[in-house]
């Protein structure tokens, strides 16, 4: 059944009646924090050792770059879920646009995204508590972590945006007070063990390009993870109020956001350190507090990385429950996590992502090293993102070729427009080649396909499902139906 066919079934159908739908909790402030939460994940900090190490100052470019990148993805998706506040999510203006299998495809392979995203989390945190805590089993902060996370996110949409909120600002605050340390230490010229603390560190040791061009390449496959998250802001818009002058607020600001906490911190830490004393799977971010011979401070900062672990992942079980719940309401998911809870929460679609992450808890015994671990489902899930945001860019391709009206009305405009979008696509290309070029990241590389073949396969099921048809017929007549107002 074509795009049209359903359409056409749509006109027929309104939206099912007692359909239940999210409530638009999440205020400004939420939202803002939401966004910068989702741009600063444990890619920052627990993988910018290894990125520091691999790439050396050229870091600071990889990171530019691929924050410049991004932001034509949000404004792109942005503009497409103002063009019609009754998307609830990519979900739903990939279905509406690019047809039913887009819908499917975009839905579960975010959630698979954010699951995977869950788990490296999940391992991250066991890494982290160990440290904190020599000896404990691994099993024990796994678990603790799921169970905590299920609790913050059951009893409303605005009990999460709290949380997210705090954490956000702890995460916030520690970035800051890493780049007044680095540069109090920079502008003293602290001596220590590896040499003088001082600008000139970013280019006396190899350039600024130390390890040539695919040194500066090998940089891109494991940056591009501490960016998953970033499109957060597009999960929450069916739960955001005032959606019209809170998204372009907090997508606009993604540009400073990159700039500040990612290119300003690592700038200060290469320059109070030279960047080949560091090393991965060890956290820049506590080496140099424990080198300005604050102790407390670098045991506060591990506190901080288990934070934004925490955080991200908090992020994911909020991300992958909207996620299946919409994909519920679209047919394309079992109707039991189509239900919310008495207080608007889709408890069910939450049970299951909860249950999924505990595979985070398996992997932690699966190898010896936990690092290697991370390494792979975050190169996983980084392929599954990029996937993702490909889809906010053919979307976009196809709204500005099939409603010309609307995009021409539009007030959060795509810069750029069509030509960016070939842009941003050509370097999406450039990084499925980077991961080509290191062992590790090639393995995850070839492994991803295995989830589209399961997804495919899937997909033969569902679209000639009498209850998919239904669903999907009258949910694109209701995201079409100029009368119904969006809720």
């Amino acid at each position: 059944m074509t795009r049209e066919d359903t359409g056409a079934i749509g006109k027929a159908a309104a939206p099912a009646e007692g359909e239940e739908h999210l409530r638009r909790a999440l205020s400004n402030r939420h939202i803002q924090l939401l966004a910068i939460g989702g741009a600063i994940g444990t890619g920052l900090f627990m993988g910018s050792g290894k990125t520091i190490s691999v790439a050396g100052p050229s870091v600071i470019f990889v990171y530019m770059i691929i924050g410049f990148m991004l932001f034509f993805v949000m404004r792109a998706m942005g503009e497409l879920l103002l063009s019609n506040l009754k998307y609830k999510s990519f979900s739903d203006f990939a279905s509406d646009l690019l047809g039913p299998w887009a819908g499917f495809f975009t839905g579960w392979t975010y959630w698979f995204c954010w699951v995977v995203t869950g788990v490296a989390d999940v391992i991250a945190i066991a890494g982290y508590t160990d440290a904190l805590i020599p000896g404990i089993p691994l099993w024990i902060p796994g678990l603790l972590v799921v169970v905590i996370l299920l609790a913050l996110n059951l009893p409303t949409v605005a009990a999460f945006g709290e949380m997210e909120f705090w954490f956000a600002l702890i995460k916030i605050v520690a970035i800051v007070a890493l780049i007044i340390t680095g540069l109090v230490m920079i502008f003293t010229g602290f001596q220590h063990d590896a040499g003088t603390a001082s600008f000139a560190n970013l280019w006396n040791h190899g350039g600024m390009f130390p390890h040539g061009f695919l040194g500066f390449v090998a940089g891109f496959q494991i940056a591009v993870f501490a960016f998953v998250g970033i499109e957060l802001v597009g999960t929450a818009a069916a739960e955001t109020k005032d959606p019209k002058r809170n998204l372009p607020k907090a997508i606009n600001a993604i540009p400073i956001r990159v700039l500040l906490f990612y290119v300003g911190a690592l700038i200060v830490l290469m320059a109070v350190t030279p960047w080949t004393e560091y090393v991965a799977g060890e956290s820049p971010f506590i080496a140099m507090f424990a080198l300005a011979g604050l102790g407390i401070a670098a045991t506060v900062v591990n506190l901080v990385v288990l934070t934004s672990a925490m955080s991200s992942a908090n992020s994911g079980i909020y991300s992958t429950s909207r996620m299946v719940f919409g994909l519920a309401q679209d047919g394309d998911a079992p109707k039991l996590f189509g239900r919310l809870s008495k207080r608007r929460v889709p408890q069910n679609a939450l049970f299951l992502s909860c249950i999924l992450l505990l595979s985070g808890v398996v992997l932690l015994y699966a190898g010896k090293d936990i690092g290697t671990a991370f390494d792979m489902v975050t190169t996983v899930s980084a392929v599954c993102f990029m996937f993702v945001w490909t889809i906010f860019l053919c979307s976009y391709l196809v709204y500005r070729r099939t409603r010309p009206e609307k995009a021409a009305a539009s007030a959060f405009k795509m810069p750029g427009g069509v030509f960016m979008v070939f842009v941003v696509l050509a370097f999406f290309v450039f990084i499925l080649w980077a991961l080509t070029t290191q062992p590790d990241t090639l393995t995850a590389l070839l492994v991803t396909p295995i989830w589209f073949a399961i997804l495919i396969v899937a997909w033969l099921f569902v679209r000639k499902s009498p209850h998919h048809l239904s669903r999907h017929a009258a949910h694109i007549a209701y995201l079409r139906d100029d009368s119904v107002e969006a809720d």
